[in-house]
């Protein structure tokens, strides 16, 4: 049995998914995300994402840990700009935590859970729910990403992702 967590990067909220299971098998998993204030500066919402991550790796103990990358969007530079912020600090958080961390690309996220490269929003949800034997849909959709990334975690372990 192996322990993996993905984490699906942003400033409002961090997606945050942890799947316990060998191979296809999974056996438990929980979700959240971590949440900041618009109305706090951006350090100390960095600060926030750093230390509730920080405890939640050195409580669960993951053997793996499996990041969306970072992306930007041409009509929206800045986002991405933060977004690198954002990650910085998650990346942070496996180092000191002695996790490995492996990073995936949304498109190839998309590709391993749906079969589609493109797949929208809804699609990539509906897919992690159909893997997870899920009825409801999986809420907020940062945590049904980061379910899904630690999924491709679960797929890859052996790997090396």
């Amino acid at each position: 049995m192996v322990k993996i967590i993905g984490i699906d990067p942003g400033l409002s909220d961090t997606g945050i998914g942890i799947i316990t299971g060998e191979g296809l098998r999974v056996k438990e998993y929980s979700y959240g995300t971590v949440s900041t204030s618009k109305h706090t500066p951006l350090p100390g919402r960095l600060a926030k994402i750093y230390s509730k991550l920080y405890a939640i790796l050195n409580e669960e103990k993951p053997q793996q840990m499996v990041v969306e990358e970072v992306f930007s969007l041409n009509q929206y530079p800045k986002s991405g700009i933060v977004l690198g912020k954002v990650t910085g600090v998650i990346l942070l958080a496996g180092h000191q935590c002695g996790v490995p961390v492996a990073e995936v690309s949304v498109r190839a996220a998309k590709q391993i859970l749906t079969g589609n490269g493109n797949a929208d929003k809804s699609q990539l949800e509906k897919a992690v729910r159909g893997k997870l034997k899920l009825q409801k849909p999986i809420r907020p959709d940062h945590a049904s990403d980061a379910l899904g990334l630690a999924l491709i975690g679960l797929y890859r372990f052996k790997e090396g992702i």
